[in-house]
């Protein structure tokens, strides 16, 4: 069974472990989140449950569409969805609660979110491009070289490494630990740092 849970990230801290060291940890609002529909091979080719964050102000901004999903499966609105791949003996069915005390201290997670992003980047910053010469007028100091060659291939190969859009895209962190669990106050503090910004939600899953 994978437990899973979706959070909400809000910043970073320190605490000292047991031995007295400084560990930097990055501070999750994990949940509560409620099992919004569950999804079967029969139905829909595959076994997975749809996760909502639960809304502390009660789905109030959640759109219409949203409420009318929420709705038609008997739970709360909620805004944030996502899903889980589970085995076909796991009993989570709409309407349960997931919460943060299903971790323990000590445990490895695969934490997924939207990375920050950095708007159009160049190739020494997204690609980490050398560059070239900074002296005796190179004026070739952060350009990217040559791109193709003019007899063959006459024109670019796809996939060629320039400069663009850089961030904002799906990443996943693996096998952080789990520092500390505050269950009364759904929070869990995690080793390290995780992807997105402040305020940014994460998916955070442990495998069996």
């Amino acid at each position: 069974m994978t437990k899973g849970i979706i959070g909400k990230k809000l910043g970073m801290t320190q605490i000292f472990n047991e031995k007295g060291q400084v560990v930097p940890v990055t501070v999750i609002q994990a949940g509560p989140c409620v099992v919004v529909m569950r999804k079967t091979v029969a139905r829909d080719g595959y076994e997975a449950v749809q996760v909502g964050f639960v809304d502390p102000q009660g789905g109030k901004r959640a759109s219409k569409p949203e409420k009318g999903h929420c709705e038609k499966h008997g739970v709360a609105p909620v805004r944030v969805l996502r899903e889980l791949k589970v085995d076909a003996t796991d009993t989570l069915k709409e309407g349960d609660s997931i919460v943060a005390s299903q971790f323990e201290g000590g445990a490895k997670v695969h934490v997924t979110g939207i990375s920050k992003g950095k708007g159009f980047a160049g190739v020494m910053k997204r690609h980490h491009f050398k560059g070239g010469r900074a002296t005796h007028g190179s004026m070739f100091h952060r350009a990217p070289g040559s791109i193709g060659g003019s007899s063959y291939p006459s024109r670019v190969w796809p996939g060629m490494r320039m400069g663009g859009h850089m961030g904002a895209e799906q990443v996943t962190v693996r096998n952080l630990e789990v520092a500390r669990v505050d269950a009364e106050n759904n929070l869990l503090l995690i080793k390290g740092a995780v992807p997105g910004p402040k305020g940014g939600y994460v998916v955070i899953k442990q495998e069996a």
